[in-house]
């Protein structure tokens, strides 16, 4: 751990403390809203990536119809795996910064002063 300004160390918290801090309402909220958002962006991206699969392994006409010149509609289904792939990893990055982390900081000053 790090010292404060001053050299003073933060308070090392106790396991019993720890889950204290698991039991409270805070931490149970901050996991809820976690829980909340990552299940269901889960379910959709597998979904959407079997569907992929699926399609790939069952539907080779609909897949391989061309849109443009040499490009048909695999590679274009393939290629938005990578871009939803980098959309989800955003989201979940501003989702965090806004609803995760400060709840989650608040907490940890919480313990280590001691407060739980």
């Amino acid at each position: 751990m790090s010292t404060e300004i001053g050299g003073t160390p933060p308070h090392t918290p106790t396991a019993a403390e720890f889950a204290a801090v698991q039991a409270s309402p805070e931490f149970q909220e901050l996991r809820t809203r976690l829980r909340r958002y990552v299940f269901p962006m889960t379910a959709l991206f597998l979904t959407w990536y079997v569907l992929y699969v699926v399609l790939g392994a069952y539907a080779h006409d609909f897949m391989a119809h061309r849109v443009i010149g040499n490009i048909n509609v695999g590679l274009l289904l393939g290629l938005a795996q990578f871009v939803s792939t980098f959309l989800i990893t955003g989201f979940y990055v501003r989702f965090a910064n806004r609803e995760l982390d400060p709840r989650a900081a608040a907490l940890r000053t919480k313990i280590e002063e001691g407060g739980l």
